[in-house]
């Protein structure tokens, strides 16, 4: 878990250099500073309240758990019932911490794509503390946590189809949601807030004039390979030990992210006619987004097909900022979103009913009723983020979202760090 957890903290460096290399050369280091200050700020407020939101016994209305309860790991450092249950027994609570932070981590440093190259960093770290707070801690809880979106007997999904006994003493949802590792809590949860903030920001200044492109492909493709290999922790490690789901989990993410990338590439050669290292990039990551929330109840041929719908359909997607005029600087929401909501829907349609799950349609004459609590799930997922990143970039607009037009002009880089990626002789070439 510890090395999961590792991985997993890993992949917001490799978030900085993908974003980083598809931001303009003027702009790559606020782009990467952006996920570098997450892990700076989201690592200690995760710890002092966000554990505790998260994961806490004491439920307030299966929002979220009491913030006070263990504030600061109270009761789980050095305490010897502070155990965390998983598929290979039990560890240290303390472990789960560290894994979990990892989580809250990259699901906020993934929304600074949507916006970047035009906003204050200072405003940004105070979002990011925000945000987390009210958007991430809640659907954590929400999902994993035992409260509205999980399997519990007072959940969404026991309310539409009912409750069964868990064979512990208890009851549980008859047809239980899944979210294997962040489908609706990393994905749906970043790509939404990356939506609604686009447009409440605005546009950057040349929007729909300028071609933004990529200034360092390599540095794009050298962040999809790491995500891709931190990914394994995220889909691994969700398995909560070194068991059989965790390889099932380390199959399908290889499968559905290869596919992904095929599916992505043959999209563009078909509309474009060309095959691109951008797309492949993209398309990785497209595949590990959609197989996320899926990855412990898909079979491999399922992946597969999941996989391989992503890549095209996310294709399809980041052309849709240009069509409605949203300015989605790195497509977080032609990818994480999309591939986010499609995933997290496609378990109704793909899960085998092997892996403690319900069967899917494709497996079930009953399937439908999994498919309906996760379109359920999806859109009350989709609406909570919404709602609370309109909050949290309310509470934060006082501070001043916008950098200035001269500066943005210029580059955000020199106005808000006073440093520049490249030497002058070496922006002219990258130009």
């Amino acid at each position: 878990m510890l090395m999961a957890a590792s991985l997993v903290l890993l992949m917001t460096p490799a978030v900085a250099f993908f974003y980083g290399g598809m931001s303009r050369q003027k702009s790559v280091l606020n782009m990467m500073m952006m996920s570098f200050g997450t892990m700076g700020l989201v690592g200690v407020v995760y710890l002092l309240w966000g554990w505790s939101m998260s994961y806490g016994t004491e439920s307030v209305a299966g929002l979220f758990a009491n913030p006070f309860e263990m504030f600061g790991l109270s009761g789980v450092i050095g305490d010897a019932s502070g155990w965390a249950m998983s598929g290979s027994g039990a560890y240290p609570a303390v472990v789960d911490v560290a894994f979990q932070v990892t989580f809250a981590i990259i699901t906020v440093a993934l929304i600074s794509g949507a916006i970047a190259e035009r906003v204050r960093f200072g405003t940004w770290l105070a979002f990011a503390g925000v945000w987390v707070t009210l958007a991430y801690f809640p659907l954590a809880h929400m999902v994993w946590g035992g409260g509205l979106l999980s399997h519990s007997d007072s959940g969404l999904a026991a309310m539409i189809f009912g409750s069964v006994d868990d064979g512990e003493g208890g009851l549980t949802a008859a047809v239980g949601p899944v979210d294997f590792a962040g489908g609706t809590v990393v994905h749906i949860n970043a790509g939404m807030a990356a939506l609604v903030l686009v447009l409440l920001i605005g546009k950057r200044l040349d929007f729909g004039r300028t071609a933004f492109r990529p200034h360092s492909l390599p540095l794009v493709m050298l962040g999809a390979a790491l995500l891709w290999f931190g990914w394994f922790g995220f889909n691994a490690g969700s398995a909560f030990g070194a068991n059989g789901t965790a390889g099932l989990a380390w199959v399908n993410t290889t499968a559905a992210t290869a596919a992904a990338m095929l599916g992505w590439l043959l999209a563009e050669r078909i509309r474009d006619g060309h095959a691109t290292s951008l797309g492949a990039a993209s398309g990785v990551v497209a595949g590990l987004v959609a197989i996320t929330p899926a990855a412990g109840s898909v079979h491999p041929l399922g992946a597969i097909a999941l996989g391989a719908i992503a890549g095209a359909l996310c294709a399809l997607a980041v052309g849709l900022k240009h069509r409605f005029g949203y300015d989605d600087a790195l497509d977080v929401v032609g990818v994480h979103l999309v591939a986010g909501i499609w995933g997290t829907v496609a378990i109704g349609l793909f899960a085998t009913g092997t892996f403690d799950t319900a069967p899917g349609v494709f497996y079930s004459a009953d399937g439908w009723r999994l498919l309906v609590v996760q379109i359920a799930i999806a859109v009350v997922a989709l609406v909570f983020t919404a709602v609370m990143t309109v909050i949290a970039w309310a509470i934060c607009r006082p501070l001043g979202w916008r950098i200035d037009k001269a500066d943005e002009q210029a580059g955000i880089d020199g106005a808000q760090h006073a440093e520049t990626a490249y030497e002058a002789s070496t922006n002219a070439l990258i130009r």
